[in-house]
């Protein structure tokens, strides 16, 4: 086939996900104080091309795809939606069929996974997910590089989660249980994870705590992670925003966590809601380490979806 779909970690598997680990830092190394838009000295995307459907708003992915296929010697088209006949009723497996004829690979970034899994089941290239309601791997892939940059093993890590059990945290907790670090998932009830990705997490020997104590889940933490607590395309609900309240992550919470301790976010962040402005700017803040590295990681992540990896 040549061709691995990029749907879930859990497609990759452990050893082809340290594997993208592994060339993403070497990527990344090889062109430090390189202007961003030059070609990677192996060009090895070189001749192709990476559609990308956008039917979500996106900065991060848009650009990181783009300057990943740049860098690999490809290129990309930006398709949204709306301008799209699939915005007009085309079937996702005809577009996925058409599409297979003209390009080398597709990314998308949509709401329902199914639309995906229906998208990678018509395609004859590899079909990677730039965000679904469900998970969201390639920022995964991106928050793992930065933890190893700062010099952390993701064995045996600590990595604890506050706010939504949304689809981040599902993808945190699948990449737990495939490279055995655990995850203390802080929510407030009736706001947990998916059991599915918890299940899936201690399957794979992590072990994972879910409780509604903020300060328990800090507490001697290698690493603290949260995100919007109102979702792209979710009202702003009052309700929910009183509840997710005690767990917004402040220099109190931190404070619980290991002194070396870094803050991860996988932005747009909304200061004074999900996290201080105290802590956004802090020196334990990797934030924007991280919005950067999701060119790194899906540059891997493109490569092993062709098979060059």
């Amino acid at each position: 086939m040549g061709y691995r779909h990029f749907l879930d970690l859990s497609d990759a598997g452990t050893d082809a996900l340290k594997a993208i680990l592994r060339d993403g830092h070497d990527r990344k190394a090889a062109r430090a104080d390189w202007p961003k838009g030059q070609v990677d000295s192996d060009a090895p995307l070189a001749g192709r091309v990476l559609a990308m459907i956008f039917e979500k708003n996106s900065t991060r992915t848009r650009v990181s795809f783009d300057m990943a296929m740049r860098q690999l010697g490809g290129s990309a088209m930006v398709m949204d939606a709306g301008s799209m006949q699939l915005g007009r009723g085309e079937s996702v497996a005809d577009t996925a069929r058409v599409l297979s004829r003209m390009v080398d690979a597709i990314m998308i970034r949509t709401d329902d996974h199914d639309k995906i899994r229906e998208m990678a089941a018509n395609a004859t290239v590899p079909v990677i997910n730039g965000l679904t309601d469900r998970s969201h791997p390639c920022q995964i892939v991106a928050d793992l590089l930065t933890i190893e940059e700062r010099g952390k093993s993701l064995a045996g890590l600590e990595l604890a989660w506050f706010g939504d059990g949304n689809n981040v945290l599902h993808s945190i907790l699948e990449a737990a249980g495939l490279l055995g670090f655990n995850v203390r998932v802080a929510t407030p009830a009736g706001y947990e994870p998916d059991a599915e990705f918890a299940e899936l997490a201690r399957n794979g020997g992590s072990t994972v705590t879910l409780t509604n104590d903020a300060a328990a889940a800090a507490d001697g933490a290698d690493v603290i992670v949260t995100d919007t607590w109102i979702s792209m395309g979710q009202a702003h609900a009052d309700a929910k925003l009183a509840a997710m309240a005690p767990y917004q992550v402040n220099a109190a919470l931190m404070a619980r966590a290991k002194p070396d301790a870094i803050f991860l976010h996988c932005l747009p962040a909304h200061i004074g809601e999900e996290v201080s402005e105290e802590v956004f700017e802090s020196g334990q803040s990797v934030v924007f380490d991280e919005a950067e590295n999701r060119i790194h990681g899906q540059k891997s992540v493109l490569l092993w979806s062709m098979g060059l990896l």
